[in-house]
């Protein structure tokens, strides 16, 4: 096997580690804001900080800039469609504003005709990858940011036209 081949396989099996590790990360801690005012049973007083705002598109920035956005996207799809497709996250992600001519996606079916045990999609930005991935056999859905690949690409093994 060549370099190349090499380097792919282990950018590969590095994604692999690492989605597998993020399903592996501890659940949040629960918000401990203080309730109703026990003695009033009024609401307490809320803080004077905003909300943290809706996660935006931003050309100039970087992919981790974006990351949240790309999940904001993703995870839309997952709530209107928990049965979503590949070309359902390609779609959601055009109308979101990425460039949808530096996007990959996975087979849905194996060539038997089976569903994917997991689809896995991406954007190319700029010298980075928007990776992410969806299905039952990994959990629900996972992103990374990962190095774009020496073959030009972000996904390693097959992917399908996007039209």
């Amino acid at each position: 096997m060549s370099r190349r081949g090499n380097r792919g396989v282990a950018y590969g099996a590095m994604l692999l580690l690492v989605l597998g590790l993020i399903g592996c990360a501890p659940a949040e801690e629960p918000d401990n804001a203080p309730g109703p005012d026990e003695t009033s049973g009024a609401p307490a007083p809320s803080s004077s900080a905003t909300p943290n705002a809706a996660p935006t598109l931003n050309p100039d920035g970087t992919a981790e800039d974006n990351i949240d956005y790309f999940d904001a996207v993703n995870e839309g799809v997952l709530n209107e469609n928990s049965d979503a497709m590949g070309m359902d996250f390609i779609n959601a992600l055009v109308e979101a504003g990425f460039d949808k001519s530096a996007m990959e996606v996975t087979e849905d079916y194996s060539t038997v005709g089976n569903r994917a045990e997991s689809i896995q999609f991406s954007v190319r930005w700029k010298d980075a990858c928007l990776i992410g991935q969806n299905g039952d056999a990994v959990g629900g859905y996972h992103s990374v940011v990962m190095p774009v690949l020496d073959s030009g690409t972000c996904l390693v093994g097959n992917t399908r036209p996007i039209e």
